[in-house]
């Protein structure tokens, strides 16, 4: 049986959000939009690019109306924020965004230490959360973190997240992602259960963000794509990461974007960004924010033109 190749896909791109989250720096809000900005001239046609959360649970994004009204929206490009709650969602209607984007997780422990709400709880704020949506005439997507494993409560059942899907569903909510958020899955759990929820309900898209702690990110890319999933979110440069995680865990960040770019590139799979753009754009975003390192394989060299270019230039030996 031959993988399942889509002809297209979509790249998501969260650094702005889920990767600024995630650093110790606080980056002034004219930072972040050039950040933004220079991600849509590259091609991204989704950008995720803040949080409206509390500003004493995360600092990083306590500007999220400011920056919303800073940057300037280049046509086609969907600028969503993250939500916890209703009332995130109504402060995020109110900045002007594209796209609201819920979370929960399907970890109860984690849920607690990351939202100050039980699972249940949650679920009664997502269905708020639609509500205000629809009154906006917005999109609402909705995020399941760490579905399949938690650093706290070990392999979650696969069917904790469909029960959770058909939940949110008689909501009126009609476009998930999971997330692979502690980066410890591997591709058989991705595959299977992203095909789980496909069998359920055929026709709902489905997108998946991706987590690389172990170096499996782009294998359960590739996993996910098989199940159907056409979504792919992905930070510039790599970073990013949980921000409940237990003290001391590996940090190996968000996959790269530009790696996804690299990876459904070389397959002939379009994303509608340039490779060679989204490259250019990661190293322009490590030096703006004056980054040490990054975790994007394409950015460091690893690709066909980067070799050729070298091999063509490099002084030949004596």
């Amino acid at each position: 049986m031959s993988l399942r190749f889509p002809d297209r896909v979509t790249l998501v791109e969260v650094g702005p959000r889920d990767g600024l989250q995630s650093l110790e720096r606080q980056y002034p809000t004219e930072i972040k939009a050039r950040m933004i900005d220079i991600l849509a001239q590259a091609g991204l046609e989704k950008i995720e690019v803040t949080g409206f959360v509390r500003p004493d649970k995360i600092p990083q994004l306590a500007d999220a109306a400011a920056l919303f009204a800073a940057i300037e929206k280049r046509p086609g490009v969907v600028y969503r924020a993250l939500c916890p709650n209703r009332r995130g969602a109504e402060r995020a209607v109110e900045a002007g965004v594209d796209e609201i984007l819920g979370l929960i997780t399907a970890s109860e422990t984690y849920n607690l230490k990351n939202s100050d709400m039980t699972v249940e709880q949650n679920l009664v704020q997502a269905g708020q959360m639609a509500e205000v949506a629809r009154e906006a005439g917005l999109p609402i997507v909705m995020a399941i973190g760490v579905c399949m494993f938690c650093p706290y409560e070990g392999e979650l059942p696969e069917s904790r997240v469909v029960e959770m899907i058909e939940r949110m569903t008689a909501d009126g909510i009609e476009e998930f992602y999971l997330a692979t958020s502690v980066g410890l899955d591997g591709p058989r759990k991705v595959h299977r259960t992203f095909s789980l929820i496909r069998d359920r309900w055929p026709d709902l898209p489905l997108g998946i963000h991706l987590h690389n702690t172990n170096g499996m990110a782009l294998a359960n890319a590739l996993a996910a794509m098989d199940a159907g999933v056409t979504r792919f979110e992905g930070s510039i440069c790599g970073i990013g990461g949980g921000i409940r995680m237990p003290y001391g865990m590996a940090h190996y960040g968000n996959v790269a974007t530009d790696d996804l770019a690299h990876m459904f590139s070389e397959m002939g799979i379009e994303t509608g960004v340039s490779l060679d753009a989204l490259i250019e754009a990661g190293r322009e975003i490590r030096e703006l924010l004056e980054l040490e390192t990054t975790f994007s394989y394409a950015q460091n060299g690893g690709t066909k033109r980067a070799v050729l270019e070298q091999g063509r230039t490099a002084p030949r030996p004596r």
